[in-house]
């Protein structure tokens, strides 16, 4: 297995931009052959309401199982941390997420849970699914509260 292709991993990157700039790489699946779940949580996710351009923030927990290509941490942190200046509706911001790890991995199976916290008293959170997930997948809940002061 190489990782000759990313660029990222291990040097000193810069933070993009945006979202368009970010660079969300991969590398390969080290067993191609095997339904499982990986998961990746951030909590601290902000972005900018494209109106107010009041800051938004999300608890995000991405599920997906890979197929050929996982998702390179490091470029993935560096693309979420790229909607930090980034004005869009709570739905542009997750979809947008959901379609790039679709298009840079092609996975069997992708869900997103967007748990944003609320501005005016009213989260709103975004969903995402490509589809039913493989039988007999172990998907564990999500574990983000339904909203209680979201804690």
């Amino acid at each position: 297995m190489t990782h000759d292709s990313l660029t990222q991993l291990g040097k000193q990157t810069p933070l993009p931009n945006s979202p368009e700039e970010a660079v969300l790489e991969r590398a390969e699946n080290p067993h191609p052959n095997v339904d499982y779940l990986v998961r990746f949580t951030a909590p601290e996710f902000t972005s900018l309401c494209p109106i107010t351009g009041q800051p938004d923030f999300a608890h995000f927990v991405i599920d997906y199982v890979p197929r050929q290509w996982i998702v390179e941490s490091k470029s993935l942190k560096l693309f979420l941390h790229s909607f930090r200046n980034h004005g869009a509706f709570h739905e542009a911001c997750s979809v947008e997420i959901a379609k790039r790890i679709m298009d840079a991995i092609e996975p069997v199976w992708l869900r997103i849970g967007g748990y944003w916290y609320p501005r005016g008293g009213m989260p709103i959170d975004v969903f995402y699914q490509s589809g039913e997930p493989p039988k007999g997948l172990w998907l564990p809940d999500q574990g983000v509260a339904s909203y209680k002061g979201r804690g």
